[in-house]
């Protein structure tokens, strides 16, 4: 049984920066596909990023070039590195996890395995 734990959320200034961590079990790590995704109070829930087992990454627009993803397969851990923290990434973060994962990575729909989220709020 696949299980995903977030950490690292918190009260954080606009403009602060915050690392997010995901601790996987039950899933033999190196060969998962691992994704953030966030939902706003009233929002859908919404792709933040990913990292695939080869290494590669992709990025919502929104957070491109202020949030990077990486992955520690010694650790089973994924990280989500955010600066730069603006109101707008306020939101419950949640780390999904996903044996195989093409071109729809960016639908929640795609992602099996899900973690029960870690708050983010970003004062202004």
């Amino acid at each position: 049984q696949v299980q995903l734990v977030e950490s690292g959320g918190g009260l954080v200034q606009a403009g602060g920066s915050l690392r997010l961590s995901c601790a996987a079990s039950g899933l033999t790590f190196s060969t998962y596909a691992m994704g953030w995704f966030r939902q706003a109070p009233g929002k859908e829930r919404e792709f933040v990023a990913v990292v695939w087992s080869g290494g590669n990454t992709a990025f919502a627009d929104s957070v491109k070039g202020r949030f990077t993803i990486s992955r520690d397969t010694a650790k089973n851990t994924v990280y989500l590195q955010m600066n730069s923290l603006k109101p707008e990434d306020t939101a419950v973060y949640y780390c999904a996890a996903q044996r195989y994962i093409g071109g729809n990575y960016y639908s929640s729909a795609a992602w099996r395995n899900w973690g029960q989220g870690t708050q983010v709020t970003v004062s202004s």
